[in-house]
């Protein structure tokens, strides 16, 4: 499992500074595709819950766009509007969880530069919390299929 709660990561990317200068901004992924569908193959299941304000950042347009091949690769992604999570009362980092044993939390600087050092407990009681955390965002989200970006206005 994987919540994302961030507007922006890293802002360097080049994909992303294409799609900011008018470009596609597609890059595939190739990669990533790869383990996700090893890992479905196993019998895993990936879930990514995304919170995200609107209207969206161009990095959440950006991300939008590219999901496609996440879901193809396997992974189920759901998008929760902010204002809709103002009562979930969610972890102050983004994480991953393994196998409902371990979290992993991801920091990054203020304009989404990610920041190398990780956290990760397998306290019980962290855990419980994470994963309480992520289940009721997962609850409200919306399925990416369904989830429209809404328009800049």
């Amino acid at each position: 499992m994987h919540l994302e709660m961030r507007d922006t990561y890293d802002p360097s990317h080049p994909a992303y500074q294409d799609f900011v200068s008018g470009g596609s901004g597609w890059y595939e992924m190739a990669n990533w595709r790869k383990i996700v569908q090893d890992a479905v193959g196993r019998g895993v299941t990936i879930r990514r819950a995304r919170v995200v304000s609107e209207p969206p950042s161009d990095y959440i347009r950006w991300e939008h766009m590219l999901t496609s091949q996440n879901v193809a690769a396997g992974e189920d992604v759901r998008w929760l509007p902010r204002e809709q999570a103002w009562d979930l009362m969610l972890p102050g980092a983004d994480f991953w969880l393994f196998d409902h044993k371990l979290v992993m939390f991801n920091f990054c600087s203020g304009d989404g530069t990610e920041i190398p050092e990780e956290k990760s407990s397998n306290d019980p009681d962290v855990v419980a919390r994470c994963l309480a955390a992520f289940e009721r965002v997962w609850e409200r989200a919306i399925p990416h299929e369904q989830y429209e970006l809404p328009s800049r206005d």
